[in-house]
């Protein structure tokens, strides 16, 4: 009996590998795009959420501000956003999560915006807990974001199954919704939060991060969506495959399409697309605009718009984010005086644009684009 067991446990683990979808070819991902109108949008967390917990649980789940601030981002041209989720979440309440993602879905199709969802996340704080979150702390950029999976799970093999059925959830309830854009399976996987959380970091995070992604992509693989497979670089020397680092050379050949981002000055930003155009499949870039560094919306986007590049900033409503604020305020909080430009953001949270010459400048473009 046991002989038997083993045996049908090998067939059926060898029939769900061969029916999982491959990786996209060149051309199936062309095609894909070929279907998309230019895609703009904005990173995108509501203005009285501190992170993805507080956005998504139910106790702070709010449809009513989703719909009032994608109506501002649909009257200006934007056509998606890149929403980020949270593997607790799951954990906590996956039928209830999953009625929260529909409903948001919901509210964004009304605005004809399709979302990218974000699954794993690298950045910041490397110890979320559920329920109530802290206030924000004063002057502090992202002073409240949480890393997705945390330090304790990526640590510790016997969550993974956890992780797994996450993945395997999430996008197995969407995997066929023409809702969702795409998906982001982790974003910045190697980003060690140097500057804020690192001496908090698991010393090996780079190592478990790159043996954790592509079974991250397999996962979500064998779900089938119909929907492109997506992980953004944003460091490194990306002249060929073969200078890239390993974390970023398995993001770009695991990729169905190759996002990336991107914070420098204009020239900057077109030679990491000329760059990355030599993959020879649809590029869009999934963060950009950072005020004070030298990347504004009238130098990038109209670079993107000729290079038919997807432009994705971030943040479209200032709020309990604070993303506002440059990242030197992790060093230098800005309470007594306030940054000269606001570093990231769109609108404040009556809906007035923060640069009118801004959104203009997105409903002129995006109109243009797609005709």
């Amino acid at each position: 009996m046991k002989k038997l067991f083993g045996a049908w446990l090998v067939l059926l683990l060898a029939a769900s590998a061969a029916s999982a979808r491959t990786r996209w070819t060149e051309q199936q991902a062309k095609d894909w795009y070929a279907k998309q109108p230019w895609l703009v949008g904005s990173n995108y967390n509501p203005s009285n959420a501190i992170n993805q917990l507080e956005m998504w649980q139910a106790e702070t789940f709010d449809p009513q501000e989703n719909d009032r601030e994608l109506g501002w981002a649909e009257a200006i041209g934007m056509n998606t956003m890149r929403v980020f989720l949270q593997d607790q979440l799951w954990q906590q309440d996956p039928q209830g999560f999953k009625k929260r993602i529909d409903t948001f879905l919901t509210i964004a199709a009304k605005h004809h915006i399709r979302p990218v969802f974000v699954l794993f996340d690298s950045c910041w704080d490397p110890f979320p807990k559920l329920g109530p979150q802290h206030p924000p702390i004063p002057g502090v950029h992202n002073s409240g974001w949480v890393q997705s999976p945390g330090a304790k799970a990526l640590q510790d093999p016997s969550q993974y199954p956890r992780l797994k059925a996450y993945v395997e959830g999430v996008v197995g309830a969407f995997a066929n919704d023409d809702r969702v854009l795409a998906w982001d399976l982790w974003n910045e996987p190697d980003n060690d939060n140097d500057a804020s959380y690192g001496p908090h970091e698991p010393k090996n995070k780079n190592e478990l991060v790159l043996k954790l992604l592509p079974q991250v992509f397999a996962w979500a693989r064998e779900e089938n969506p119909s929907q492109p497979l997506t992980s953004g670089i944003w460091q490194g020397d990306w002249s060929s495959t073969s200078t890239m680092s390993p974390m970023a050379r398995t993001q770009v050949e695991e990729s169905d399409v190759i996002t990336f981002h991107n914070y420098g000055w204009p020239e900057e930003f077109e030679r990491r697309v000329t760059q990355l155009e030599q993959l020879h499949r649809p590029v869009i870039c999934t963060e950009y605009m950072a005020r004070g560094a030298g990347s504004l919306f009238e130098t990038i986007l109209p670079i993107a718009q000729k290079h038919h590049v997807g432009a994705i900033n971030w943040g479209l409503v200032a709020g309990k984010t604070q993303t506002y604020l440059p990242w030197d305020s992790w060093q230098r909080p800005y309470v007594v005086e306030q940054p000269t430009v606001w570093f990231h953001e769109v609108f404040h949270t009556d809906g007035t644009p923060y640069r009118s010459y801004e959104t203009e400048l997105i409903r002129r473009l995006t109109a243009e684009s797609n005709k």
